[in-house]
Parts: C-alpha cells; structure tokens; sequence
C-alpha cells in the first residue's frame, strides 16, 4: 500500500476556502499551518486523508481533497455551480488525472461508469431526472474502495478501464464478494446468486423511484375517481375526498370542505395530507405533502370550476422550502426565503 511519499512526480501550491496546501499527482495533500494561530493536529503533514463513512469522499478537516487536488491541478472552477468528478466512479482514488470540473447534470450522465450506476440504482435515466438527488450521499456497498486512496498510476489506469468495460457490458461482473471483488476480478461467471441481486436491486430502486404524481409531456384532462372531479397533468387516477360531489357546488363550497390534515388525494400508491389552502381570484390552491416516505413529498395543485371541479397538478418538490416558494409565488406574493435544491431540479 502506497504512502503519501511515494510515486508522485509533481508537487503544487494552492489556496482553497483561505487555507493553504501543498498537493502532489499522487491525491496527498498537507494543510499548512497557519500564521500566528495555533497548530492543529493534522496541518504540516502529508496525508491521504479520512473516508467520510456518509458520503465516501476522503476529507482533511472539513475539506474535501478531491476539490482540493483539482484546485490546485486544474484550476478554480469557471462557474460556482460545477462539481469534481471522479472519473472511475470512485470517490478515493484523487489523482489529478482521475478528476475533472463538471456540471452536475455532466457529472452524473456523461461518465458511462456513472451512467449504469444510475439506472442500477434509480431505475432508469428518466427516474433519475425526475430525482437527481437520489444518489447524492450514494456510495458502494464495498469497503474494498478505501485502499483506491493509495493506488498506483498503472492501478488507477487499469481500474478505470475495467470500470468502462463493466459499463458497456452494462451487468453485474460475476463472481461472489464485494462490488469490488467484481470490477477487479475478470474472467468468471456470473452466478444465480448475482442475478437475483441484481434484479431484487433493480426492483426496489424502481419502485422507490416512482413519484405519486406522474408527470407527462402535454397536459391532459380525465375524469378522477371522484364524481364531479377531473384532473389534470395527473396519469394516475386520483381520488380526492373533500371535493364536493354535488354539481351545483361552488368555489366556496370546496374552500370551505378542506382544513388541514385532511386527506386531499388518495391513490394506489400514496394520500396527501392537506397541509395549507388559500383562494386565488377563481382558483383554490392547495399546499400538501404526502403521508408516507415519497421521493418529492411535497405537492402543489390548482382547482378550478369548469363542468365540474379540475384539478391540475402544479408540481412536486423534494423540499417543503421548494414547495412553500412556489406556493407564495403562485399567490403573486414576494419570496424571501432563499433558494433551494428544487430550483436546480
């Protein structure tokens, strides 16, 4: 196993988040101490760094070295909103040619690596799009992937390419053991054992990926599973509870049918609670979260009087911020409560 002070040929300076580092080609860096203040147990020492058990990045500090590392053999980032990528999918291995600046969206779909994980892991791509904060804090299941942080240049290039061929081959490496064991032993068969983890993986990952709302590229309208009520961008037939089923019924009459914690939608996979209603000109909207775990549990919807009562899904959100934004928007009210991960999504 390789030390800090072995096979790196190039040795950099950089300052990142107002601290400075030393950071050689190998992934180590050492945290200079700084001026006037006191030492601290890891400044002026040449190290790899420690595995966040979370998240799997290795980290010095608070700091994460992979941004680090790219700072100081790459560059600073054009744009505050790019990310470092790890080339081989592994979030140890921090040499400088394993790492590169990208967007988000780039970082998660132009790595074919990546991209497999992905539709392993959510499904499918659209699952992902739908939620790409899935695989945010997402790691292996392998703590083979730790001794990734030392390894050789010829290690890493051989890795990264078993890694692709794993890609384009797109199934599980055979063999018993860790992920690891899979990628890094060629040549076997792959065992019942592996399809069936393969598929019962797939299976759960799909179903969570399911939204309680579908969305659907043209709007449409269908009756719902409430007389007197349609609904509209819903592909899921909907039941909602509180709608009056008598055809004279009014606006105010449905206004005055919804409190809070009330059921407001009801369908085979999930109920909205009604968290908050207000009436906007010839419109009711109405503020829910679902009553269960859900991917994006926060839903906004439109009513309005048209042969009946339509509603029109007007979003969902993985954040009740998200949710509450567009709610006061939607009213003509100002926002102030800053963005959140839903106005990147």
């Amino acid at each position: 196993m390789l030390t800090p002070d072995q096979d790196y040929s190039q040795e950099r300076t950089c300052i990142y988040k107002d601290e400075t580092y030393s950071v050689r080609d190998n992934g180590a860096v050492l945290r200079h101490s700084r001026d006037g203040k006191r030492k601290r147990k890891v400044d002026d020492v040449w190290t790899f760094g420690n595995q966040n058990p979370k998240n799997g990045y290795m980290y010095i500090g608070q700091a994460r070295i992979h941004q680090i590392v790219a700072t100081a053999f790459h560059g600073e980032p054009t744009d505050k909103y790019l990310v470092v990528d790890h080339r081989d999918s592994n979030r140890c291995n921090n040499r400088p040619e394993n790492l590169h600046w990208v967007t988000r969206l780039e970082n998660a779909l132009n790595n074919p690596t990546t991209r497999w994980k992905i539709e392993m892991r959510c499904g499918s791509i659209e699952a992902f799009l739908e939620n790409p904060s899935i695989l945010n804090d997402y790691i292996d299941e392998d703590p083979n992937f730790t001794w990734m942080r030392t390894v050789s240049k010829e290690e890493g290039r051989r890795t990264l390419k078993n890694m692709e061929n794993w890609a384009k081959k797109r199934q599980i490496p055979s063999g018993k053991g860790t992920l690891g064991d899979w990628i890094y032993i060629t040549d076997t068969t792959e065992t019942e054992e592996l399809q069936e983890w393969q598929k019962s993986n797939l299976l759960q990952t799909q179903q969570s990926a399911i939204p309680y709302v579908e969305s659907i590229e043209e709007p449409n309208i269908k009756p719902s599973l409430t007389p007197n009520a349609f609904q509209k961008n819903w592909k899921t037939e909907t039941e909602f509870p509180c709608c009056p089923t008598d055809p004279n019924a009014s606006l105010e009459d449905y206004l005055s049918n919804l409190h809070g914690g009330d059921t407001f939608t009801r369908n085979q996979y999930a109920e909205t609670i009604l968290v908050e209603r207000v009436k906007v000109d010839d419109t009711i909207l109405v503020f829910s979260k679902a009553n269960q775990d859900a991917i994006k549990p926060w839903y906004l919807c439109g009513i309005t009087r048209e042969n009946g009562f339509l509603h029109t899904n007007l979003g969902s959100f993985f954040t009740e911020q998200g949710a509450r934004k567009q709610f006061a928007l939607k009213q003509g009210l100002e926002w102030t409560g800053g963005d959140s991960i839903d106005d990147y999504c």
